[in-house]
C-alpha cells in the first residue's frame, strides 16, 4: 500500500487512493513543496487497538486532552481503550459524551470497549444491549478474572446474540496470583515473584475453545509467549473467528531489561523471554499476528518511586511507537507495506471501523532516519515512564494532515 519514497514521485502518489482524495488543499500544496528525493514514507493514519488514557478516574496521570494530542502529533487519530476505567465504562449512555470530549479536547476518533460483565466482577453479563446501542465497539473485561468458566460461557453466548465481538487480555489469575515479572532467571535473581508463561497460555486456550463453541468472533490482544502464538496459529489453522495483537515494547525488550530493578520496564502481561519474543517476532512475519498496538499507559512521576514491587507497571509509548516501528523494517522483520497492514489497515478491520477509517481519512508523514533522543522534553505524553529514556532512536513522525 505504501512504499518508501527513493524516486521523483510526488510524496501523495504512495498513499491509498482513498486517503489521497481525503487531503486538503492545504496538505497537498505542503506535501508538493517537499523535496521528492528525500526517503519519506506518508501513511493512512495509525490505529490503536489498546491504549489507556487515563480519564475518567487517574487525570493524575494523564487526560484525554493530553494524552489524545500525545497519540495524534505521533500519528494515531483512532484509538481503542479498554473499560477499566474509574468508573467503568459499562454505561452505553455515558460513552457518547467521552468520544466527544476525545475528539474535541485531543483531536483523536476514540473507540470504546464496553464492559464484558458487570462491574468487571466475572460473575454475570453487564448490559451489552445498552453498550452495543451507545456505540461501543466490542466488550472486554480487560484483564479482569471470571468467575468461572461457565460464566465466561454464558456470557460469550450472550455476548453473541448481540453480534458484538470479544476482546480477551488471556490471564489465568490463580497462575499469575501477585507477580510481577516474568518466572524464570531474572525474577528469580531479583527476588521477585514471577508469572509463568502458562499464565497466559492456559487462559487462552480456554478462551479459544469457547470460541470455537459459541463462534463469537474474538481479539487476543498483547501476547506476549511462544506457547500462544503457537496456539494463535493453530485456532486460524482451524478457521476460527480470531485475531491478535503484541504490543510494541515486547518486540524490542526483554526480562533482561528488568537487571537492577528497573520499575520502568514493569508492564504486564510482563516482559518474556529471548526464545518468547523470537517467536513473536516470527509470528507477526509469517501473519499469525494481525496487529501491533502500544499498549499506551502514562505514569506520573511519583508511580515509578516505590520499590519495584509496589511500583504502578505501564509504559508510555505513544513518543517512542514510531521509532521502533522505523526498526522494524530496518531490521528486515517487516517489509513497509507489512507495516502498514499491521498497525494502520488490519487494525481498523480488527475494531470494525474501517468505513468510517476510510470516510475520515488523513495521512501520517514520517521520516524513518531522523535520529532523536527521547527525553521529558522530547515526549509528548504526560507520561514519561519508559524504558528507552534518554536512549537514541531513529524514526519519527514529522507531520500529520488529519481533517
Amino acid at each position: 500500500m505504501s512504499t518508501m519514497l527513493n524516486t521523483d514521485a510526488p510524496l501523495i502518489d504512495h498513499l491509498p487512493d482513498t486517503f489521497k482524495a481525503s487531503l486538503s488543499d492545504t496538505a497537498r500544496t505542503k506535501l508538493a513543496s517537499l523535496e521528492a528525493g528525500r526517503e519519506m514514507w506518508l501513511l493512512p493514519p495509525l490505529v490503536d487497538l489498546c491504549a489507556r488514557l487515563r480519564e475518567p478516574g487517574q487525570q493524575q496521570h494523564g487526560t484525554l486532552k493530553s494524552e489524545g494530542c500525545a497519540a495524534r502529533a505521533n500519528g494515531f487519530l483512532h484509538v481503542v481503550t479498554p473499560p477499566d476505567t474509574n468508573p467503568i465504562l459499562e454505561n452505553g449512555s455515558l460513552l457518547k459524551g467521552l468520544r466527544e470530549r476525545a475528539l474535541e479536547d485531543g483531536g483523536i476518533y476514540l473507540h470504546i470497549l464496553g464492559a464484558l460483565t458487570a462491574g468487571l466482577e466475572g460473575e454475570r453479563p453487564s448490559n451489552i444491549a445498552g453498550l452495543k446501542k451507545g456505540g461501543c465497539i466490542a466488550v472486554s473485561n480487560a484483564r479482569r478474572p471470571f468467575a468461572n468458566d461457565l460464566v465466561l460461557l454464558r456470557t460469550l453466548e450472550y455476548a453473541a446474540t448481540f453480534g458484538m465481538k470479544v476482546f480477551f487480555y488471556p490471564d489465568e489469575s490463580s497462575l499469575s496470583g501477585d507477580g510481577v515479572a516474568h518466572e524464570g532467571y531474572i525474577a528469580s535473581y531479583h527476588g521477585l515473584k514471577g508469572i509463568p508463561w502458562i499464565a497466559e497460555t492456559v487462559a487462552l486456550s480456554t478462551q479459544l475453545l469457547m470460541v470455537e463453541e459459541t463462534g463469537i468472533a474474538a481479539h487476543f490482544s498483547q501476547l506476549s509467549c511462544k506457547s500462544s502464538i503457537e496456539l494463535m496459529r493453530w485456532a486460524k489453522d482451524k478457521g476460527l473467528p480470531v485475531t491478535c495483537d503484541v504490543a510494541m515494547h515486547q518486540l524490542y525488550l526483554t526480562d533482561d531489561n528488568l537487571e537492577g530493578f528497573n520499575a520502568q520496564a514493569y508492564v504486564l502481561p510482563p516482559l518474556r523471554s529471548n526464545t518468547d519474543q523470537q517467536a513473536i517476532r516470527r509470528g507477526l512475519k509469517d501473519g499469525t499476528i494481525d496487529a501491533i498496538c502500544s499498549h499506551h499507559e502514562p505514569l506520573n512521576s511519583t508511580a515509578k518511586k516505590a520499590p519495584f514491587a509496589d511500583c504502578t507497571p505501564g509504559i508510555s509509548n505513544f513518543d517512542t511507537f514510531m521509532a521502533l516501528a522505523c526498526q522494524l523494517v530496518n531490521d528486515d522483520v517487516l517489509t513497509l507495506e507489512q507495516l502498514v497492514d499491521k498497525i494502520c489497515l488490519n487494525p481498523a478491520k480488527i475494531a470494525g471501523i474501517s468505513m468510517q477509517y476510510e470516510h475520515i481519512g488523513g495521512a501520517v508523514l514520517v521520516d524513518p532516519n531522523i535520529e532523536w533522543q527521547v527525553t521529558a522534553q522530547s515526549m509528548l505524553s504526560n507520561g514519561k515512564n519508559t524504558p528507552f529514556f534518554n536512549q537514541k532512536l531513529q524514526g519519527r513522525v514529522v507531520e500529520t494532515f488529519f481533517g
